[in-house]
């Protein structure tokens, strides 16, 4: 299944919903209508029980630039409630990704700037290209990446974070894998096969592991050790009452 929701492109094929990313000729620079796009696919991807994953990219040379020129413009006119409701919009995708029950990937080539780094950061996995660049230049500008700020404090350190998001320089690929920002960097002339491959992998394992694994995972954020054991007993339960698990633990001792 193919839909053009337009900025978006949205397709879903053997367990795999592909959103890319759809404004190359503006490199993909986030407004209004791209972040609604891809809140309307990412629903539909999480309605559709077939779907074991989500690969987010770009269309063009680039993954995002972050806000495009109308959408600044828009800020610097704005009134306080009209740019809350607009920053609202991005919140909303940011917990969309999150509250996701499959995992969702980004996979980054060219540049993914300012909004872009962050949708990127975001995604519960980053795969790049070898030649991909990630940055925060919001600060060059007198802004802040502020919402993306609670993702990035948990993906790296507190001074990696300070020093992406105060000096606003980019950084290569490798180096954004070094600090925790990515998990795989994959060649230039491999890289769309190498995505496909990683993705589909969770086609193999346990949608229900999965999910749940996702959902403890961020849960544990913010808890006490205490508090974290607990609801790792919850699900540890939970799990052991799915038919998956039921059914993984027979084969395995069908093996033995």
């Amino acid at each position: 299944m193919t839909e053009d929701i337009h900025p978006v492109i949205y397709s879903a094929d053997a367990g795999i919903a592909r959103v890319t990313l759809n404004r190359p000729e503006k490199r993909n620079a986030l407004n209004e209508e791209l972040v609604s796009a891809l809140l309307t696919a990412l629903r539909s991807a999480d309605r559709d029980e077939t779907i074991r994953v989500v690969v987010i990219s770009g269309a063009g040379k680039d993954f995002c630039s972050g806000a495009d020129l109308s959408a600044l413009q828009k800020i610097a006119s704005a009134s306080v409630t009209e740019n809350v409701e607009d920053a609202r919009l991005l919140l909303e995708l940011f917990l969309m990704i999150r509250h996701l029950r499959v995992p969702v990937i980004a996979a980054v080539h060219g540049r993914a700037l300012a909004g872009g780094s962050g949708l990127a950061t975001a995604c519960d996995l980053v795969l790049a290209c070898s030649s991909a660049r990630f940055g925060y230049p919001e600060v060059k500008i007198g802004f802040v990446p502020a919402m993306v700020m609670a993702i990035l404090r948990r993906n790296v350190s507190e001074k990696r974070a300070f020093e992406l998001i105060t000096r606003g320089t980019e950084i290569s690929a490798d180096e954004a894998r070094q600090i925790g920002l990515v998990n795989q960097v994959f060649p230039e002339e491999t890289f769309e096969k190498d995505v496909n491959d990683y993705a589909v992998s969770f086609q193999k394992l346990s949608p229900s592991a999965i999910t749940l694994s996702k959902q403890l995972l961020y849960q544990m954020d913010g808890q006490t050790f205490v508090e974290g054991l607990h609801a790792g007993l919850d699900v540890n339960v939970i799990a052991r009452m799915t038919e998956e698990c039921k059914k993984g633990i027979a084969r395995f001792l069908q093996k033995e």
